[in-house]
């Protein structure tokens, strides 16, 4: 008996990307998981076009005055020894100041 449906051909990072989609879906995809779909889509250029491409259909913001605001985040500067040790000392006498003046008025 032969059944009238097309064949789909597939290959095995198709199956496997499905699968793992699925379970991210539903939220029981596993860290290893995760990291075999990651895998996955930076191996095979097929899925990561796809992939792009509904990225760019879901990423169209709305028109109008609810638009959020976009905000740019810059790093922080890491602070070398000394100056943790200066910032500290400013922070303390900052934090003493109030009431040095508190003291001095009574």
């Amino acid at each position: 008996m032969k059944s009238n449906r097309p064949l789909i051909r597939r290959t095995f990072l198709q199956e496997r990307f499905d699968i793992l989609i699925k379970k991210q879906r539903n939220g029981h995809a596993t860290f290893n998981d995760l990291t075999e779909l990651d895998d996955i889509v930076n191996r095979d250029p097929a899925i990561r076009e796809s992939i792009l491409e509904e990225m760019q259909g879901i990423d169209k913001t709305p028109e109008g005055p609810d638009q959020p605001e976009i905000v740019n985040i810059e790093p922080v500067k890491q602070l070398s020894l000394l100056e943790q040790l200066k910032a500290f000392i400013n922070r303390l006498f900052i934090a003493e100041a109030p009431y040095l003046k508190t003291a001095l008025l009574n």
